[in-house]
């Protein structure tokens, strides 16, 4: 197999996973928030608890910026901030009450949206993409 054409078909794929991921969420976020606090708030959501300094290298974004992001997260009663027990230096974000029910109703609208993309395929197309996602997360995103 020529890995260099593999690694083109990985590149176009992250460049379409970009793009239906910004289809697909720019409709869901609340008007309240912008849209870097809504991706903040989606890789809360997946990962949390989380540091700071993750938010800021998974985001690509500075800390000083991340954390005037959180700031106003936080403001919005949206992420709370703990303090871990076993070392008091270390902070981790979570989802609000509220932050979690903003997500779990952005995270439903992006579910009814790709049911809607699925909704004609077969079951045996349905077990052939479940497949592929275990595949690429277990060998490419591990």
């Amino acid at each position: 197999m020529d890995k260099g054409a593999l690694f083109q078909k990985l590149v176009a794929f992250i460049a379409s996973v970009h793009q239906i991921t910004n289809d697909m969420t720019k409709d869901v976020r609340s008007e309240d928030i912008t849209p870097l606090q809504y991706k903040m708030l989606e890789f809360i959501a997946i990962s949390q608890p989380v540091t700071l300094s993750k938010i800021s290298e998974c985001l690509h974004i500075s800390m000083p910026n991340t954390s005037r992001e959180l700031r106003k997260l936080s403001e919005k009663q949206l992420c709370d901030k703990v303090t871990d027990e076993k070392d008091r230096r270390k902070q981790y974000i979570r989802l609000s009450k509220q932050g979690e029910t903003m997500m779990n109703d952005a995270f439903g609208r992006i579910e009814s949206q790709f049911k809607e993309r699925i909704a004609n395929l077969s079951e045996e197309e349905l077990q052939e993409i479940d497949r592929a996602l275990d595949v690429i997360h277990q060998k490419v995103f591990y």
